[in-house]
């Protein structure tokens, strides 16, 4: 499914320790954003139906509808000069918007 590096994952357990609520991260793809499809990331807990990548105790939940878009992708925390956050390497994109929030799906190819 998805890969959650060691960083992602520390800063997600910093993150629900901070808000004192939540299980996990819930991340989805929707139409929108400057570039097609949006990552939507809220913490949550887990609903139904939802896959569960868990890694050094950090849970990222994916619904079914979303799965088909993040096969394949990292979640990385970067913190840098232009801003701290959860980043998505989707090797799939054609191309992202500049904020990384937003991408495009790439075509697939043709047999």
């Amino acid at each position: 499914m998805i890969k959650i590096t060691d960083d992602a994952a520390q800063a997600l357990l910093d993150l629900i320790a901070s808000k004192g609520k939540g299980e996990g991260l819930r991340l989805s793809v929707e139409k929108g954003g400057c570039a097609g499809l949006q990552y939507i990331m809220e913490i949550e807990i887990q609903g139904d139906g939802q896959h569960v990548i868990e890694h050094l105790g950090a849970k990222v939940f994916i619904d079914h509808d979303s799965a088909s878009f993040l096969a394949g992708c990292t979640l990385d925390y970067e913190d840098g000069l232009s801003g701290a956050g959860f980043r998505i390497r989707n090797p799939r994109a054609a191309r992202s918007c500049g904020c990384g929030t937003s991408f495009e799906e790439m075509a697939p190819a043709q047999s």
